[in-house]
């Protein structure tokens, strides 16, 4: 379950709450592309505005709508409590893996973070993914963290921030990760930028932002990385630097919810507040940009 393609859809939020149909259809468009699994409840899918229940039926949601599609749900919260709580509804759901990302007010000590990990896979009935995101959550994961928190019965996963763009390098770090963690563990790499070099230097995955929402050329880069073609890949990935200038300068976030809205895949201003999505000047760049690519209307 953890090579290939994990696509992240948005939650998309009308007046205030979850719009159930629109993430319904999210979620099985995803499917009808054939991804390899869906990831529900990632920080593309803001789970950390959302309340428990909130959070309890998109799990259920997810899993009803994906079909044969593998999905895994984000449990992230500040209290190992509640991790535990999203943790229990996501099997409930029938999640065939959780995702769990450190979250921090207060910094968090190595052992802190490795004290939630064993907790979790403690109580945990599926495989569990450890996800670094320290711009979001604020928790720096190291190399060595990750050894230690791999060596946890039901660590399947890690899912690393996006390596470095020369691909030398990038095969060093993803070298350096494989030498201290347990070879049934996979490396599924994110920043969707440098992800067909990170695919190429040998993760085993991509945890993708774009593909929640354009799940035809994120496929188009981890099957044509998978599969030995590497050059095409870095080309496929070039020929969307406009759109990785966008991310960088926007964020991810704002940049496939903006795509979303305008593709009509979900209500306009479906961010939830204070997040404020792309002014006028900003949409119409990205459709543009979105034209210049192919990539508008792919339903």
């Amino acid at each position: 379950m953890f090579t290939g393609l994990s696509a992240f859809p948005l939650t998309p939020l009308a007046d205030d709450a979850v719009d159930e149909p629109a993430f319904t259809g999210l979620v099985q468009r995803l499917a009808a592309a054939r991804v390899d699994s869906i990831t529900a409840l990632g920080s593309t899918g803001s789970y950390a505005y959302l309340s428990t229940e909130e959070r309890r039926r998109v799990a259920r949601l997810a899993v009803e709508h994906a079909g044969t599609v593998p999905v895994f749900v984000g449990i992230g919260a500040l209290r190992t409590s509640q991790v535990l709580t999203h943790l229990e509804h996501a099997q409930q759901a029938g999640a065939s893996a959780v995702l769990l990302a450190p979250m921090s007010y207060q910094p968090l000590t190595d052992d802190d973070v490795v004290g939630l990990f064993d907790t979790v896979t403690a109580h945990s009935s599926v495989p569990v993914i450890v996800y670094d995101n320290p711009g979001t959550t604020h928790v720096t994961l190291s190399t060595e963290l990750y050894g230690r928190i791999a060596e946890l019965p039901r660590i399947a996963s890690i899912k690393i921030p996006g390596v470095p763009a020369d691909p030398r390098a990038a095969r060093a770090r993803v070298r350096a990760i494989r030498e201290v963690v347990p070879e049934h563990v996979r490396i599924g790499v994110s920043g969707d930028a440098t992800a067909a070099t990170g695919l190429v230097a040998g993760c085993d995955a991509w945890y993708s932002v774009l593909a929640g929402t354009l799940p035809v050329p994120a496929l188009s880069i981890t099957r044509a990385a998978r599969q030995g073609r590497a050059a095409e890949a870095a080309a496929e990935s070039e020929r969307l630097a406009p759109l990785w200038r966008l991310f960088a300068e926007h964020g991810s976030l704002r940049v496939v919810a903006a795509i979303a809205e305008q593709e009509g895949l979900v209500p306009g201003a479906c961010l939830p507040l204070p997040l404020r999505g792309l002014d006028d000047a900003q949409r119409a760049l990205l459709a543009r940009v979105l034209g210049d690519l192919g990539l508008a209307r792919q339903r």
